[in-house]
C-alpha cells in the first residue's frame, strides 16, 4: 500500500486551485448569459454601456488644471 503526503502547502495550493476554479466559471458564465441575453434582445439599452458615467470630456480636465494652477 502506497501512502501519499499532503503537507499544508499542498493542502493550500489545492483549495486555492479549487477557488480559482470556481471564480472562473462563474465569471465566464455570467458574461455568457449577458450576451446571450444581448443576442436576444433581452437586455434594455440602458444596461448595454457599463462604463458611461467615467467618460471625462476635455474641457474638465482644462478646468481642473486650472484650478490647481490658481
Amino acid at each position: 500500500m502506497c501512502l501519499l503526503y499532503f503537507d499544508p502547502g499542498l493542502g493550500a495550493m489545492i483549495v486555492q486551485a479549487i477557488v480559482a476554479a470556481v471564480a472562473g466559471v462563474v465569471l465566464f458564465s455570467k458574461n455568457l448569459v449577458f450576451k446571450i441575453k444581448m443576442f436576444f434582445g433581452l437586455v434594455k439599452h440602458d444596461d448595454i454601456d457599463l462604463f458611461e458615467d467615467i467618460n471625462v470630456i476635455d474641457s474638465d480636465v482644462e478646468n481642473k488644471k486650472q484650478q490647481d494652477s490658481e
